[in-house]
């Protein structure tokens, strides 16, 4: 019988959740789906001393927005719950009480000066490992080097203790990894983490791996960052006697700083000027604000699709998919092993590819707050759609197009220098005021009239169209680009295309 397909997102509530995170999800979600499997929010709030208020809402409403929907999980519920793991702190110190009694784990009673002074005296030796490992051990307070009965009295008395796993002593442990394949690593590199802390909570390690046994995890796909506890994870479950039910493990590359070198941080967004989260978020500290895709106007889909295509690809020149066509074709085999470089330029290129296949209503409706925003008065019916259809190529967000199309809400309040003192010639205003006679004439003042008479005017009095266009552009729009302008005037109507011209005419000749 084949084994059902669970996987899991486990962030910690430390603060807003990184894009290196959101995607570490999404191809959870996608395998997911790929396969009929289920998919579940776990949040591993173990730590209380980096817990953030508001950090665990964020996730979620982070989620919901991307698309990215639980089976199970701390929104949702399901069978395998709890699912904080705060809510589960009776669970584990069972698991390692078993670790102990099977000789795999061990009580160690340092204090913070003593673990000090050991770092100390093994760098001052030169020693080539100064963790706390299976040399160090051996000088140690803890129930490796002191007798039962010392054990049990400073147990008995209260004292406060961790307890550590045990690493075996010179021993190669072979590992395998979805996407990086076989892995091998010597014992002797490997310090004995600490599976529970003097205050009651196991840490991550223990944490994570009991709750993925209990829960039947199937697959842990998560970030290189991890790879070097494989070893102590994949012992673990030996040693608890799971090894045959053990999930497969793959590890994903790091999202990289657009020049590739080193790991995508906040730093390089703020020095840059793109958000490296998915919302915005206010630190509830000092109440600093982190950009944020949505509020940056970015579309859900084309966020993911983006992300999607960072450390994995389809084998194919395509790019644009939605959700489903990308749990469709996703696999771990085409996640690719090193790390992906982010370019916020690209990240603008997929925005702007769903904004102009979104149908003209839709996009007017999100323009429409913000021509309100300006104080302006949206026109009648069909006017919004025909702005944005006329407009909707030359951006990338929909914020963008009132930098696009203001003027046909309001008149232009400025002049574009450059084309001012490049293209406004001493005759320009005459032939503008020469022009406007025949624009008052044109009945119907539609398009193809105003067009068809202003152009036989020229043609006949041998002026060529750029000599007046340029200009006239400059009184209607303001600078000397924009969509057709004949367009333009229709849709403002003639009563107001004739005042800017007047009022262009005269302030700049």
């Amino acid at each position: 019988m084949t084994k059902e397909i669970r996987v899991r997102f486990a962030p910690s509530p430390t603060g807003p959740l990184h894009i290196g995170g959101v995607r570490t999800a999404l191809y959870n979600y996608l395998f997911a789906k790929h396969n009929k499997g289920k998919m579940i929010l776990r949040i591993e709030d173990t730590d209380q001393t980096r817990f953030v208020p508001g950090a665990e809402d964020y996730i979620v409403e982070s989620f919901k927005w991307c698309g990215i929907k639980f089976d199970e999980g701390v929104d949702v519920g399901g069978e395998y719950g709890p699912y904080r793991q705060s809510e589960r702190k009776s669970i584990y110190l069972d698991y390692a009480d078993r670790l102990v009694k099977s000789g795999h784990a061990y009580y160690a009673f340092d204090t913070p000066e003593e673990l000090g002074g050991m770092r100390k005296e093994l760098e001052a030796a030169g020693a080539r490992y100064t963790s706390y490992n299976t040399e160090s051990r051996k000088k140690m307070s803890n129930s490796l080097t002191l007798s039962n009965e010392e054990v049990m009295r400073r147990l008995s008395v209260g004292e406060a203790y961790v307890i550590r796993f045990k690493m075996p002593e010179n021993e190669m442990i072979i590992l395998h990894d979805e996407i990086r394949k076989d892995v091998e690593v010597h014992s002797s590199t490997l310090d004995d983490k600490v599976l529970y802390k003097s205050d009651g909570m196991p840490t991550y390690h223990l944490a994570n791996v009991v709750d993925d046994y209990l829960m039947k995890i199937s697959h842990v796909i998560r970030g290189e960052e991890w790879l070097p506890s494989l070893p102590l994870h994949v012992l673990l479950y030996r040693h608890l006697g799971w090894e045959d039910v053990m999930p497969k493990f793959a590890h994903l590359p790091l999202l990289m700083k657009p020049d590739g070198k080193g790991k995508l941080s906040k730093r390089d967004g703020d020095r840059m000027g793109f958000p490296v989260f998915p919302l915005e978020w206010k630190d509830p500290k000092n109440d600093e604000i982190s950009r944020g895709y949505r509020e940056d106007g970015y579309f859900p889909d084309a966020f993911v699709n983006m992300l999607a295509l960072l450390g994995w690809n389809p084998g194919t020149e395509q790019e644009i998919f939605d959700m489903a066509g990308l749990a469709e074709q996703f696999s771990l085999e085409r996640v690719n092993k090193s790390g992906a470089r982010f370019d916020p330029e690209k990240a603008k290129w997929f925005n702007h590819q769903y904004l102009i296949e979104k149908s003209d209503e839709e996009l007017a409706e999100a323009f429409a707050s913000i021509v309100e925003s300006k104080g302006c008065q949206i026109p009648g019916t069909g006017y919004m759609e025909r702005v944005v259809g006329l407009v909707k190529e030359r951006v990338n967000f929909v914020h963008e197009i009132w930098d696009q199309a203001s003027f046909f809400f309001e008149a232009p309040t400025f002049y574009d220098e450059k084309t001012v003192k490049k293209r406004w010639k001493d005759n320009t205003g005459q032939l503008l005021t020469d022009v406007l006679s025949i624009i008052r004439a044109s009945d119907p003042f539609e398009r193809d009239v105003i067009h068809d008479k202003v152009a036989a005017y020229l043609e006949e009095k041998e002026i060529g169209m750029g000599q007046v266009m340029i200009g006239m552009r400059l009184c209607l729009v303001g600078s000397g680009t924009g969509p057709d302008l004949f367009t333009i005037m229709e849709m403002i109507g003639i009563e107001e295309t004739i005042a800017r011209i007047e009022k262009g005419i005269q302030e700049l000749s």
